[in-house]
């Protein structure tokens, strides 16, 4: 198993592999909100006076480390966004899988791009990720879902390892029965998860960061111990730790060096040293260079 991060514009690098290396590509690319996305780092600090009220009663105030944000506005979203999904296309095993993770402003436009670039039968399912955080909208029905397009190269022969999907309570477990209610139920296209919570452990502090157990899912269930597996709008590395938690080749390609610097730090546990760092290579560079993971 090894871990390659690279520190390059994904434009420059996916044409340097070879067509049909990846068992399984998932990418989140900006979602064009037209806007900066930010987030702010903060701390907690032990304080009789402080801002906040931790467990026991315990009093916290609350430090500022600083801000990271990222522009997200493109003027011609999907000129910026096909011919990236053209690689990854090319790029797909026969058995692989792709998965777009984007919100409902431009999803509907890039389904009509994968549906022409897969063909209508290779698109196989549209999963919702749906949360419940943050603030509510006064003149319209709050978004809280982004959306998950997965697309098989082929749709007769793709990985779907049903044995290995989590399960989730019933609903209402009485209707069911003891045995069925203990057991609990597979998810269906609709998921329910919580974001990253901006106190909690899983917090990198980049923005965007998704939830480890929502990618974790699709990891386990399409593709399978010792895959070849890519992201390359990597951020903060969620995919990459997902991968490297259940034995998968995986290559991580960002043009941030903020991304790259949290995805160092975050995946370290997972790596080896070398002589250079033996993380990422630098900008501009033409290919990857591989980690392998400390045995765990």
């Amino acid at each position: 198993m090894t871990i390659e991060i690279l520190h390059a514009d994904n434009a420059t690098v996916l044409p340097t592999f070879p067509s049909a290396s990846f068992d399984l590509i998932y990418i989140d690319p900006p979602f064009n909100t037209g806007k900066a996305q930010s987030r702010n780092q903060i701390k907690a600090v032990r304080d009789a006076e402080g801002d906040r009220v931790g467990f026991q009663g315990n009093r916290y105030r609350t430090v500022k480390l600083g801000r990271r944000s990222f522009g997200d506005s493109f003027s011609d979203y999907l000129a910026f966004l096909e011919p990236r999904l053209e690689e990854a296309h090319r790029l797909l095993r026969p058995t692989g899988s792709f998965f777009l993770h984007l919100d409902y402003r431009e999803v509907h436009y890039a389904k009509v791009m994968l549906d022409q670039l897969f063909g209508r039968d290779g698109f196989i399912n549209e999963i919702i990720w749906s949360y419940d955080y943050g603030g509510r909208a006064t003149r319209r029905w709050s978004p809280k879902h982004d959306t998950l397009l997965w697309y098989a190269r082929d749709p007769d022969n793709y990985t779907f390892r049903y044995d290995e999907i989590d399960r989730i309570p019933y609903m209402a477990p009485r209707m069911v029965g003891a045995t069925k209610a203990a057991r609990g139920k597979t998810p269906t296209d609709v998921w329910w998860n919580t974001i990253v919570s901006p106190t909690g452990r899983e917090r990198t502090g980049y923005p965007t960061q998704k939830p480890l157990s929502v990618i974790e899912r699709l990891v386990r269930v399409h593709s399978n111990p010792g895959d070849r597996l890519l992201d390359f709008f990597a951020g903060s590395g969620t995919f990459g730790e997902a991968a490297a938690k259940h034995g998968r080749d995986v290559v991580l390609v960002d043009k941030s060096a903020e991304a790259v610097a949290v995805m160092q730090r975050r995946l370290a546990p997972y790596l080896t040293a070398s002589a250079d760092g033996g993380v990422a290579a630098p900008a501009g560079a033409e290919r990857p260079v591989s980690v392998s993971p400390t045995p765990r």
